[in-house]
């Protein structure tokens, strides 16, 4: 498993491709392919899953009682959107518009990296995002790290 960190800033050309940053190109693993499934995030930002990664979670879906509505919901919502895009010659993705509407993305896009996936921002929006928290670095670490 690759371990995608850091953010970077790219545009985005009128056909959706943006490239993916060189340094998170070199986690991802040889496994993926050069390909990724792209979908929506729980937040208002599209993630892009390695597809070696996006096969873990597909076995976590399958899982799922889809007689049970909250998990039909779900699969819905996050399969729905699920499409494979590869990276091209030129280290670009090519990101569906319905995505880069849903995300608000239009011109530049914010890349986050997430440990198992990437995170594609409109950059206003991300920056909000984070401005919005109301506990600071240190509490969130305590929280969730225990320390």
């Amino acid at each position: 498993m690759g371990f995608f960190k850091g953010q970077e800033t790219y545009s985005i050309d009128s056909k959706g491709r943006v490239n993916v940053p060189s340094k998170m190109r070199k986690s991802l693993s040889p496994e993926a392919g050069e390909m990724f499934v792209v979908t929506r995030g729980v937040d208002p930002c599209i993630v892009a899953y390695p597809m070696n990664e996006w096969r873990i979670y597909e076995e976590k879906f399958a899982q799922l009682n889809q007689y049970i509505e909250k998990d039909r919901n779900f699969l819905r919502m996050i399969l729905g959107w699920a499409e494979e895009v590869a990276l091209d010659g030129n280290q670009r993705i090519s990101i569906p518009r319905r995505h880069l509407e849903f995300a608000g993305i239009s011109s530049k896009v914010t890349i986050v990296g997430m440990i198992d996936h990437l995170e594609l921002w409109q950059p206003e929006e991300f920056a909000k995002n984070m401005k919005a928290q109301t506990e600071s670095y240190g509490e969130v670490a305590a929280k969730v790290m225990g320390m």
